[in-house]
């Protein structure tokens, strides 16, 4: 299941679908080439269109609202922001046996991030440090309030209580669910009673684009809203690890609580992950496994009294 995930023709579209909806919608591109893009997204499909176009289209009817959410606040958006962003171009239309609306937008380039083959992490980080907090700084005015649309990104971790519990009941034995769970019920404990700001909910490396080592753009604005700023922290964890983790905490700054809830935000998706793949998948295991293991160990450096010298 896991190898055929990104084949070309997942959730019923295809390259050959997408050139029929472009020639019908929007023939002045009809002669241009559609090819699958070489890094694809689960909640989308992705393909290029020509060489300066990008056409996206939801697999799903829960990532439908984040069609016209993006057209309408990436725009907004991008004045604020120190890179690049998608830009959009024009809004399709259900066709051709397509059942849901889907977009054009501008080619952004570069390659996803990865621990591999970035010599400066710690200026990589700086750089997603800079993104968050301009990210967080832009007016949240009209936009939209957390919920269903992003799922629950920037919302209250207790809409995912449940789902978490499960895991570790599912997991007992093969992680310390004790340690773990304590530091979960610490996450709950530590809820959010900020000011509401602008969140990207999904920083995640594949959608946070390298040019030379530093980030060169920033997509994938689906779970995007207005709430609680920790769950765009995740990445300290899931691509930052010593030196730049550190980093990335340092340029991001916020405060003891938003970091809880943000090791809760690492916690949940690593804890529903690991007990789906532990038995099928251990290579995505691993990955789980280590992110969980380093939200422990940074959670106990955190807790640790600091007895350096003081002058």
């Amino acid at each position: 299941m896991h190898e055929q995930r990104y084949v070309d023709g997942r959730a019923g579209i295809d390259a050959q679908l997408v050139a029929r909806l472009i020639a019908a919608q929007f023939p002045q591109w009809r002669q241009l080439p559609v090819l699958p893009v070489e890094h694809d997204g689960w909640d989308n499909r992705s393909y290029r269109l020509g060489a300066d176009m990008s056409v996206r289209l939801p697999t799903a009817a829960g990532y439908v609202p984040a069609v016209d959410k993006e057209h309408r606040w990436l725009p907004v958006l991008a004045r604020s922001l120190p890179v690049p962003v998608p830009v959009p171009l024009a809004a399709g239309q259900p066709g051709e046996g397509y059942p849901f609306p889907w977009s054009v937008r501008g080619w952004l380039g570069g390659q996803p991030a990865s621990r591999d083959g970035i010599g400066n992490q710690c200026g990589l980080a700086t750089d997603v440090a800079g993104f968050i907090g301009a990210l967080h700084r832009i007016d949240p005015t009209g936009g939209p309030a957390a919920g269903a649309h992003s799922f629950f990104r920037g919302a209250a971790l207790t809409h995912y209580d449940a789902e978490t519990r499960r895991a570790l009941v599912a997991l007992t034995n093969r992680i310390d669910t004790a340690a773990v769970e304590a530091l979960w019920n610490d996450a709950l404990a530590a809820s959010w009673h900020g000011p509401p700001v602008w969140f990207h909910g999904d920083v995640a490396a594949g959608n946070l684009l390298v040019v030379d080592g530093r980030l060169s753009a920033v997509i994938d604005f689906g779970t995007c809203g207005v709430g609680d700023p920790a769950c765009d922290l995740v990445i300290a964890w899931t691509l930052f690890t010593g030196n730049s983790r550190a980093a990335f905490r340092a340029a991001v700054g916020l405060d003891p609580a938003t970091w809880a809830r943000a090791r809760g935000w690492a916690l949940w998706k690593a804890l529903i992950s690991l007990a789906e793949d532990i038995d099928i998948a251990p290579a995505l295991a691993e990955v789980n496994l280590r992110i969980i293991e380093d939200v422990l160990a940074d959670s106990t450096a955190a807790a640790r009294p600091d007895t350096s010298p003081r002058r």
